[in-house]
């Protein structure tokens, strides 16, 4: 399975930190909508691999997740704040909140049965379950071909 790596230097990450331009961006910009990379965590058994992304206050309406066609598994969220009737009496002094949106491409390995594939979302937490074949299964899998 394919992961994106991050990024542990403390040089680069403290430069990154500092000229974060998509957050100066964002303070002259009208548009509303961030992007955010949920933690990920990746674990692997002999009957599947597992896994489990941190989405605070998401709802399952809120998730995408599909296969596309170079076998890549697709994790798409978007959260979009509700806008209210503004009240005449009051307004915004400061305002953060906004929506988010996120999109991760994971390449998925050979030996994954992408019909099985289950995701929930509990306490906060997205879990993807990617079951392998068994060896018998990927025996039965493989062809033969007929030489004319």
């Amino acid at each position: 399975m394919l992961v994106a790596r991050r990024n542990n230097d403390l040089m680069s990450t403290m430069f990154n930190e500092l000229m974060n331009w998509n957050r100066w961006n964002g303070m002259c910009s009208t548009d509303e909508e961030t992007t955010t990379a949920p933690k990920m965590n990746v674990s692997e058994s002999d009957k599947d691999y597992r896994l489990e992304l941190c989405i605070p206050g998401m709802k399952k309406e809120d998730l995408n997740l599909s296969i596309d066609a170079d076998n890549n598994l697709v994790i798409e969220m978007q959260q979009k704040e509700e806008k209210k009737d503004k009240d005449e009496k009051r307004h915004f002094l400061r305002r953060e909140f906004s929506s988010t949106q996120f999109k991760q491409m994971l390449t998925l390995p050979e030996n994954v049965k992408k019909e099985d594939i289950g995701a929930k979302v509990e306490n906060g937490i997205l879990t993807v379950t990617l079951p392998k074949f068994t060896p018998e299964e990927q025996k039965q899998l493989a062809q033969t071909i007929t030489i004319e």
